[in-house]
């Protein structure tokens, strides 16, 4: 039987070492991820042998597909069972393009399959972001020649010294749009303060914006798999006009990874354009199986 539980800083090896095995490259498989947000839908944790399992268990039970190795058939199996005694139907999300052939030739006739495109990730050239080359940058570039020329700004990476004024700047960010009935954004500073609290042990790396010595915008994240680095959090002033294009310009510049994945739009319009304006090469198509 498995045994769900919360996550743990402790638990990071042995996850990392199933992520690893798989080198999946969806958000849903990155640590740092599954421990900070670990407060949206009251996810928990379970192993079994060497695979590594991530559900949501608020309002019912549903997993991520699993990560690891060993036999999968038997896994989908267990978790089958599990739900069961639950008595819920199992539900698997994330699983990507190239995992649904497994499915259908050993479980074909046993589940359905969703997608939402709201929950698609985006995935760029790092190249782009440094660089913003071709026509289709020109907006972007003017923007961050805009900003160049408007501000006396400095880029820096961000350390341990700059956490509390990051964290500050975010907890304005969120006061000033008093959107305190969200439960997203009420989780968002969970997370946020979880990343800063870990950094180090996490491995994240960050940058900070400065203008006349003060933060106006920020970014972050970690290595999501071998050549794609996931962006966590990015936050930005707004008043200054283009200072979202400067910090994800300047911070690519850190990056070493072929890819970037800046997550879901999660169905929010402005951020889906917002997105879309930075030319992804690809989005990571994700299904959702329910079984019968």
């Amino acid at each position: 039987m498995l045994e769900f539980r919360e996550i743990t800083i402790e638990d990071r090896p042995r996850i990392q070492k199933a992520l690893n095995t798989s080198d999946f490259r969806g958000c849903e498989y990155n640590y740092a991820n599954n421990l900070a947000w670990r407060k949206g839908n009251n996810s928990k944790i379970a192993f079994y042998k060497d695979f590594y399992i991530c559900a949501a268990t608020d309002p019912t039970f549903s997993c991520v597909n699993p990560a690891g190795e060993g036999d999968r058939k038997e896994l989908i199996t267990v978790l089958l069972q599990h739900a069961n005694s639950l008595g819920q139907p199992l539900c698997i999300s994330g699983v990507l393009e190239d995992q649904l052939p497994f499915f259908e030739e050993n479980f074909h006739d046993e589940y359905t399959v969703s997608t939402n495109i709201d929950y698609y990730d985006y995935v760029y050239e790092t190249a782009d972001f440094r660089n913003f080359p071709g026509k289709k940058y020109h907006g972007k570039r003017n923007h961050l020649s805009r900003f160049k020329n408007s501000y006396n700004f400095v880029y820096e990476k961000l350390t341990e010294k700059d956490f509390d004024a990051c964290i500050t700047f975010a907890a304005k960010q969120f006061d000033e749009k008093g959107d305190f009935d969200s439960g997203s954004a009420v989780v968002e500073q969970f997370a946020i303060n979880t990343f800063f609290e870990n950094f180090d042990y996490l491995e994240e790396q960050g940058g900070i914006i400065k203008v006349d010595g003060e933060i106006i915008a920020f970014s972050m994240g970690d290595r999501l798999n071998s050549d794609t680095f996931d962006v966590h959090v990015e936050k930005a002033d707004t008043s200054f006009h283009g200072a979202y294009t400067a910090i994800a310009n300047t911070f690519s510049q850190d990056i070493e990874t072929t890819y970037l994945n800046r997550e879901e739009d999660l169905g929010i319009e402005g951020l889906r354009k917002s997105k879309q304006s930075y030319y992804p090469v690809f989005q990571i198509k994700k299904h959702r199986l329910c079984f019968k």
